[in-house]
């Protein structure tokens, strides 16, 4: 399958150009960003011909790629599906899904119109101790799910690269004043790199269901236009959940995890469960067996244990973008993120937006 990759505002692109080039039924046939400079690293590290780079995005899409891969900021997501949508292309939008529900009503809309399928990645939902926790909360070994608490973060979204390449606290502090991540109206903050996380796999954990109220507190630097820390409080028919993002925590969790350890944990009527980034194992107490014991993780079914591999299978098959992907799953997650930004703006519980 012929795959683009359009725009390089977010650093996965080069991680998930990596797993199209590793892919043996897939090919890059198009990147494209504005600025030829951001491109280069993807050029040579995949053997990109120059035939195929592209500072236009319409030559890019003239390409015909069967999937785009997505990751401009998050502000001009639906403008950018609204612009490859009518080409009939699927499209895979790296998260966060949208800067507001009415934007991401807007890719729906334009995608069902194109005729073709929308997912959207959420990188945590490839992490085995989170898939081997869904399995077992679907299996009842907690019994009723009442409560997720999720804490997600890292040291600043400046700190690392494609393939997670370090980058000096020195040259973040250089990057800030333009990076868009640090501009509210770009769509940056912690709020809406992170609280995805915890609204999407929590909505999934919760087979779909919506709170009812939410309740959300956000840190306010002299300096910094956007959070860095927020906290959010969903409650729902049974039980409260709590969500948590902090750009700069002591560690990056995929390295070293930094204590609050990022991560899950579900409290169930019957017991309780704990899932942290990238484990080896999930932590499970119950009723029958009230000490904490681990359990290991286990492995991602082939065809599911990436993103590229997951679309490319599905496309292939015809079968269901699921789980944290769907997009109709994705927009319950951006209400609850919607209601949590007007919430601390307004520093007050609102009722779920709709």
């Amino acid at each position: 399958m012929k795959i683009a990759g359009i725009s390089f505002d977010h650093m996965h692109m080069g991680d998930l150009l990596r797993m199209v080039h590793a892919h043996p039924e897939a090919e890059i046939c198009a990147l494209y960003d504005p600025d030829r400079e951001r491109m280069q690293a993807a050029v040579e590290a995949f053997g990109v011909p120059e035939s195929r780079v592209f500072t236009e995005l319409d030559p890019a899409l003239a390409t015909a790629p069967d999937l785009a891969i997505l990751c401009s900021s998050t502000a001009s997501h639906a403008d950018m599906a609204e612009r490859i949508a009518p080409t009939g292309c699927n499209l895979m939008v790296e998260k966060p899904f949208a800067a507001s529900a009415d934007e991401a009503r807007r890719m729906i809309a334009a995608m069902e119109a194109g005729g073709g399928r929308m997912a959207i990645n959420w990188p945590l939902r490839w992490v085995e101790s989170h898939v081997t926790a869904k399995a077992l909360v679907d299996a009842g070994e907690i019994g009723e799910l009442l409560e997720v608490r999720s804490y997600g973060g890292n040291r600043g979204p400046l700190f690392h690269l494609a393939d997670k390449v370090e980058v000096t606290p020195e040259e973040v502090e250089r990057q800030k004043p333009e990076s868009w991540w640090y501009k509210r109206d770009s769509g940056g903050g912690s709020l809406l790199d992170y609280l995805g996380y915890g609204a999407t796999l929590g909505t999934w954990f919760m087979n779909g269901a919506a709170p009812l109220e939410v309740t959300c507190v956000v840190d306010e630097t002299p300096g910094i236009e956007v959070d860095q820390h927020s906290i959010t409080i969903c409650r729902y028919a049974k039980g409260l959940s709590k969500m948590e993002t902090r750009w700069g925590t002591f560690t990056d969790p995929w390295i070293t995890q930094p204590q609050p350890a990022c991560g899950f944990t579900f409290i169930g009527a019957e017991g309780t469960l704990t899932s942290l980034d990238y484990a080896d194992h999930v932590t499970l107490q119950t009723r029958a067996k009230p000490k904490v014991h681990a359990l290991p993780v286990q492995p991602l079914p082939e065809g599911e244990r990436n993103p590229v591999e997951f679309m490319l299978s599905r496309l292939k098959s015809g079968g269901a973008i699921d789980g944290p992907l769907d997009p109709a799953l994705c927009l319950t997650a951006q209400r609850i993120i919607d209601t949590a930004a007007q919430s601390a703006a307004e520093k007050r519980t609102l009722k779920l937006l709709a």
